[in-house]
């Protein structure tokens, strides 16, 4: 499937939360149950689970989300497949300044930082490269779709 219709169709998931938000739970609960083993790419591109916690509910969160590394360092974008809205996910990893990446079988603390500038650029390269369909995304929204790496606190 070519990029551009990878795009529609995750943007359009994406708008559909009785779709997205199930799938996205069986998707996490395969993912960490198997160790990474099940489910670890999404149309191509290597695939953590970002544990958080909910910034209203208070319970806890598993989001699958596109990665790649920079120094060690999983890299994500809070595209929401270019919804209007921020994910969740990002929202409440910004809220709470934490969560947990799990890789495989690697667990580790994670505290979000927001790249710019050049460094930006560089990344948004990169996961566009891994998922192709990334770049489509801001095609669909007017927010800038933050590029974050998770580092080590």
């Amino acid at each position: 499937m070519e990029a551009a219709r990878i795009a529609r169709f995750t943007n359009r998931s994406a708008r559909n939360r009785r779709a997205s938000v199930p799938f996205a739970r069986a998707h996490a609960w395969l993912y960490r149950a198997s160790g990474g083993r099940l489910a670890p790419r999404w149309f191509g591109a290597p695939v953590l689970v970002l544990e958080t916690v909910g910034r209203r509910s208070g319970l806890p969160r598993a989001t699958p989300v596109l990665f790649v590394l920079k120094d060690g360092d999983p890299v994500v974008l809070a595209a929401n497949a270019g919804a209007r809205r921020a994910p969740a996910w990002w929202l409440n990893l910004r809220d709470a300044g934490g969560g947990v990446a799990v890789i495989g079988r690697d667990r580790r603390e994670v505290a979000p930082r927001v790249t710019s500038g050049t460094e930006r650029a560089e990344l948004w390269d990169r996961l566009c490269e891994a998922y192709p369909a990334a770049a489509h995304y801001p095609d669909f929204t007017d927010r800038e779709l933050p590029v974050v790496v998770l580092e080590r606190p």
